[in-house]
């Protein structure tokens, strides 16, 4: 079955500003959970806050996901936290990520740290000023005039929102190079004095992990993959969909359960209303953020794919969890592997509540 945005191409860029993928990298921080003692550590400690907790055990079991890992061990989770523990929590393991991600992405991408031009930080799950580039610069080598971009509040949609945002720096300053690092401790938001049900959902779902990009324009982009131009659509009275409600003690979830359905029921128009802006071209595969197994069945429902066409989506949610923005460039990375040909489109839900897409050719 033809998807509906096989009929069109997405436009070319110019190659003066043309931007290339040079190097990609994820990372994973070093505390596993397995998704059987996840059961079983909430089970000990919501079940007993929470009466009709075994009516939603099935989320964990359902939720297609082996293991997750976190920043923090397993009885950090059994005592409970503030605002300080957790940001605290956050600054350390999410520096930690940073560090490591983009170490890697730019070893892919065989250059320096002090030959990147601009820094774009994507992050939601924690507060830091000074932002985490800063905080990492010095021990990471970069320039004292790299133009740093930090960006909160994303969400899920981060990875690809923040790719888009550095191809366009990159595609602004022809020769120049931009390091993007995604970076989420989304673990650390687990909270036992709130017993809503998108809570225990956010339980099963979500893990810890960073990726990172590098883009060259210009000269720069050499013969790398090329991006296109990232477009956004924004759907009107859905600010409750997802989100973060902010208390005392830290961030708490804002997940609706309508989300599968409502990805099933809005995202054909949506590819549809958002034609004129991707331009014409065939896409040989859709790259999509993998926010559960629900939603990833919903988008091949909606978009008229073959049962099992995400695959690697589906992997990628087995072995890591929901890890908001990185998770994607996560699919990404598996994917570049096959050496795949032809036109890729990225794609990711979000707060806003938002779909935002971008062009990738290989």
């Amino acid at each position: 079955m033809t998807a509906p945005w096989t009929d069109h191409r997405l436009a070319a860029g110019g190659t003066e500003n043309e931007v290339g993928l040079l190097g990609l990298a994820t990372a994973l921080p070093p505390h596993v959970l397995p998704q059987a003692e996840v059961i079983a550590r909430a089970r000990e400690l919501l079940a007993p806050r929470y009466p009709q907790f075994e009516r939603i055990v099935s989320a964990f079991v359902n939720a297609g996901i082996d293991k997750r890992h976190s920043v923090v061990p397993f009885d950090w989770f059994g005592r409970p936290h503030g605002w300080k523990a957790r940001n605290d929590a956050y600054l350390a393991g999410a520096a930690d990520l940073f560090r490591e991600v983009a170490g890697r992405a730019l070893a892919a991408a065989g250059l320096r740290s002090d030959q990147i031009d601009g820094i774009v930080t994507i992050s939601s799950t924690g507060v830091a000023t000074p932002t985490l580039e800063a905080v990492v610069a010095r021990q990471m080598g970069f320039r004292a005039d790299v133009m740093r971009v930090p960006v909160f509040g994303l969400g899920c949609a981060g990875g690809v929102s923040g790719l888009s945002i550095a191809r366009d720096l990159a595609a602004a300053r022809p020769g120049s190079r931009v390091l993007l690092v995604a970076v989420e401790t989304c673990t650390l938001l687990f909270r036992m004095d709130r017993m809503d049900k998108a809570d225990i959902i956010a339980t099963a779902l979500f893990g810890d992990g960073a990726a990172a990009a590098v883009l060259g324009s210009g000269p720069a982009a050499g013969s790398a993959p090329r991006l296109g131009r990232g477009v956004q659509h924004m759907w009107p009275d859905t600010l409750d969909i997802m989100g973060w409600d902010v208390d005392d003690t830290g961030l708490g979830v804002i997940f609706d359960r309508s989300i599968p359905g409502f990805a099933t029921e809005q995202l054909g128009a949506a590819f549809a209303a958002m034609r004129p802006a991707l331009g014409p071209a065939p896409v040989s595969r859709l790259v999509c953020h993998p926010g559960g197994a629900k939603v990833v069945t919903a988008i091949e429902t909606a978009l008229d794919l073959p049962e099992g066409t995400l695959d690697l989506e589906r992997e990628v949610l087995r072995d890591a969890g929901n890890m908001s923005a990185p998770t994607v460039l996560f699919v990404l990375e598996r994917l570049l592997a096959r050496q795949p040909q032809g036109r890729l489109l990225l794609s990711a839900l979000g707060p806003g509540f938002t779909l935002s897409m971008l062009p990738l050719d290989v």
